[in-house]
């Protein structure tokens, strides 16, 4: 007798035109270009998610992890971040600012960048000038799937 196997559902995943998985990011994304984020592409998200919410960091900076971009409430719906766009609520990054800055290394080795992505059951409510840390504790409990991509990035400028 056979027997039916249950299919599981397509994975959350996250992509970009712009660069693959554990490949380069192009300088035009970075402090040294013209310092816009990348085109992102979500696909599968679950049905049941309420809002969205994404961190880019360096794990490599030489004080620790060095924060990039945090974002918030961004709609369930959304498929896509456009190339030097604004989607959902954004907190201050370790640059003291409340943008997208993208790879900008203090020394000349590999950083690798991680954009990850929270599908989550509830929108949040954060204070002005929310940091990542603000926003890990805030969807404590709430995170139903994410999903990463990861870029390098290697400072080959005199600057």
């Amino acid at each position: 007798m056979l027997t039916a196997r249950a299919e599981e559902p397509p994975k959350f995943s996250l992509a970009s035109p712009a660069f693959k998985n554990q490949e380069a990011i192009a300088e035009k994304f970075s402090c040294h270009g013209a310092d816009v984020n990348p085109e992102l592409d979500f696909a599968n998200v679950p049905q049941n998610a309420r809002s969205l919410a994404m961190i880019v960091d360096d794990p490599d900076a030489p004080e620790g992890i060095w924060v990039h971009w945090v974002v918030y409430n961004i709609l369930p719906n959304t498929t896509r971040i456009a190339e030097n766009s604004k989607v959902g609520v954004e907190g201050l990054n370790d640059f003291g600012i409340f943008r997208y800055r993208g790879p900008c290394p203090p020394n000349k080795k590999v950083h690798h960048y991680s954009f990850r992505v929270y599908a989550l059951k509830d929108k949040l409510e954060l204070n002005e000038g929310f940091i990542k840390s603000d926003l890990e504790r805030a969807m404590n409990g709430k995170i139903i799937a994410q999903a990463e991509l990861v870029g390098t990035y290697q400072n080959n400028s005199d600057q």
